[in-house]
């Protein structure tokens, strides 16, 4: 059989329509009448509707009924597979303890000390085998198809040198492969400055001529990596750097993306919309602390036909508990694209679920449960330029479903920690059934 035909829904939140802003934020398309189906045939969406007009479509189509396979979703809500547009996926050891340490009340600079953050992680994940990263990463990724997650954006960064960032980007490039979860690599050596730079009096400008002028090139060459992004943050790399590093990505042909403004304003949400016009970023991420000239200018982008997608990340500031999270609300109603990602990684977000994300967004930045639905489908799918293939359920596109064990999308993100997809459909193929 090559059709799968969903029939018994409660209702289909179909997001159809594009990339969502300001007010279209809280229209999920619901189908919600005639017994909602949705007809797929060679892993693509062939119709979806009252389950009469789906079964008329088929058979305008030519296609015989007894070639579907038929799914009851049982009176549940179906919605597209979920889309993760921001992870840290391939990574050895964790971090629990600088978690501890500032659950006592430890600054930054304490667990720096101690050994902590982000180069703890490259150290680890440097000594790793292949086959450890690759064990582990399997590991997290059926665990994140699970909770619905489809596609995830899979990022390098704990290699932070030339051979470690290639090794990294080809180990996200053969997860990919193996399916079912879709993975966009995205190239980030401008995650921190490595240990081998700190001794040295201009170690920040010296690690981006690195980065610049022999990791991109060599990383272009492998030719994996869909995107290049930059920790853009005081005390990481500035605005100026990362316009540079950016630039350089995008002649050779990697789309921009930003860690941007997560701690303090950096520029990073001003430099995102400088960029979106010209070489085309993609996405703004964290924006947990832009600044008002930040929020105008990624507004102004979106009015011109240029939206950055604003990819938020509750889970990191409520795992870190900084109790002060992204202006999502301002965000919507200045008509910024707002996209959800869990930032999968051991120091700060060692989230797999994107429903939890979701749900720390409706309580702790105020977005409804429709306006949180949109943000981790179409609108994360458009942050990886796929809006066009998958994050929505319309005839042409990917066939990336989940049924879900709640009837509506208020309660998706309701069921606090829980874990409500009970099947989940990718390309056509039922890839996971709960139990």
């Amino acid at each position: 059989m090559t059709g799968l035909l969903v029939q018994g829904a409660s209702a289909v939140a179909t997001l159809a329509g594009g990339l969502r802003r300001g007010g279209a934020q809280g229209d999920a398309g619901m189908v919600s009448e005639g017994a909602p189906a949705i007809a797929c045939w060679e892993g693509r969406i062939l119709a979806v509707g009252a389950s009469g007009d789906v079964e008329r479509e088929i058979a305008a189509a030519g296609l015989p009924i007894n070639a579907f396979r038929r799914l009851d979703a049982g009176g549940s809500l179906v919605t597209p597979g979920l889309v993760d547009a921001h992870t840290h996926l391939v990574f050895a050891g964790t971090r629990d303890l600088e978690w501890q340490m500032r659950a006592r009340g430890a600054g930054y600079l304490e667990v720096l000390a101690a050994g902590g953050g982000i180069l703890s992680t490259v150290a680890a994940t440097r000594a790793a085998s292949d086959q450890e990263l690759m064990d582990d990463a399997r590991r997290r990724l059926a665990e994140m198809l699970g909770n619905g997650t489809t596609t995830a954006e899979a990022k390098s960064g704990y290699g932070l040198d030339t051979s470690s960032e290639l090794r990294l980007l080809a180990l996200i490039g053969r997860l990919g492969g193996e399916g079912p979860v879709e993975l966009v690599p995205t190239y980030l050596g401008a995650h921190a400055v490595p240990a081998e730079y700190q001794a040295r009096a201009d170690r920040t400008e010296a690690y981006v001529a690195a980065v610049i002028g022999e990791q991109l090139p060599a990383v272009a060459r492998q030719g994996i990596a869909r995107f290049c992004d930059v920790f853009c943050e005081k005390g990481v790399f500035s605005a100026d750097q990362s316009r540079r590093i950016l630039g350089a990505a995008a002649d050779l042909g990697l789309g921009p993306r930003l860690h941007a403004d997560e701690l303090a304003p950096s520029g990073g949400a001003e430099l995102a919309a400088e960029l979106a016009a010209g070489a085309g970023c993609a996405s703004a991420d964290h924006l947990a602390a832009p600044s008002e000239w930040g929020v105008a200018a990624l507004a102004r982008a979106a009015s011109v036909g240029h939206p950055v997608v604003a990819t938020l990340l509750p889970a990191t500031s409520w795992f870190l508990g900084k109790h002060h999270f992204a202006p999502a609300r301002r965000f919507i109603d200045a008509g910024i694209p707002v996209a959800l990602a869990t930032d999968l990684n051991p120091g700060t977000s060692p989230t797999l679920s994107l429903p939890l994300v979701m749900s720390i967004a409706c309580v702790e930045m105020g977005l409804t449960p429709v306006e949180a639905l949109v943000a981790v489908t179409i609108n994360a799918a458009h942050s990886l330029r796929l809006g066009d293939t998958i994050g929505s359920i319309e005839p042409g596109k990917a066939a990336d479903l989940v049924i879900w064990d709640v009837p509506s999308v208020q309660q998706l993100p309701y069921w606090l920690g829980a874990r409500p997809a009970r099947t989940v459909v990718k390309g056509g193929r039922v890839v996971f059934e709960r139990g």
